[in-house]
């Protein structure tokens, strides 16, 4: 299982192409064969998965039921945007057109380790929404396990 922790700012070059920092590259699993799942995430930043981590969601997804409302929009929002791509051999994933402009990026991104994930953001929304959280880090973990 991949697991990602750290923050790097790295630039979008002009065919929509991000870095992969190394560091993340050397925590992914055989499985993953250096593919990347990219989707909308919350907050206007994009999910990056490996693909074995992408189809182990992909196995939760199914197991959800299709009755439910919310199910069906989330499925349909996360699936209509995932795009699989692979590592060049310079590091780098293709990030969709529309994905990029979903998530407000511009030239530079800020790439936050996110366990078994990859979130890509524009520095500014980014430091916009740590600067909307009204709750101390203390308050906000009270209630999880760690």
């Amino acid at each position: 299982m991949s697991a990602f922790r750290g923050q790097y700012s790295y630039t979008l070059d002009e065919k929509g192409r991000v870095n992969i920092p190394a560091r993340f590259r050397r925590a992914l699993t055989p499985e993953a064969r250096e593919t990347f799942v990219v989707t909308g995430g919350f907050d206007h930043c994009l999910f990056v998965f490996p693909l074995d981590e992408w189809e182990r969601k992909e196995i939760l997804l199914r197991e959800q039921s299709i009755t439910n409302e919310n199910v069906r929009k989330v499925v349909r929002i996360l699936l209509m945007n995932a795009t699989e791509s692979t590592c060049d051999k310079q590091g780098r994933i293709l990030i969709p057109s529309h994905l990029i402009a979903w998530a407000r990026l511009d030239k530079e991104v800020l790439i936050n380790g996110a366990l078994e994930r990859i979130e890509l953001w524009n520095p500014q929304v980014f430091a916009e929404y740590v600067g909307d959280i009204e709750q101390s880090f203390e308050e906000l973990a009270k209630d999880m396990v760690f």
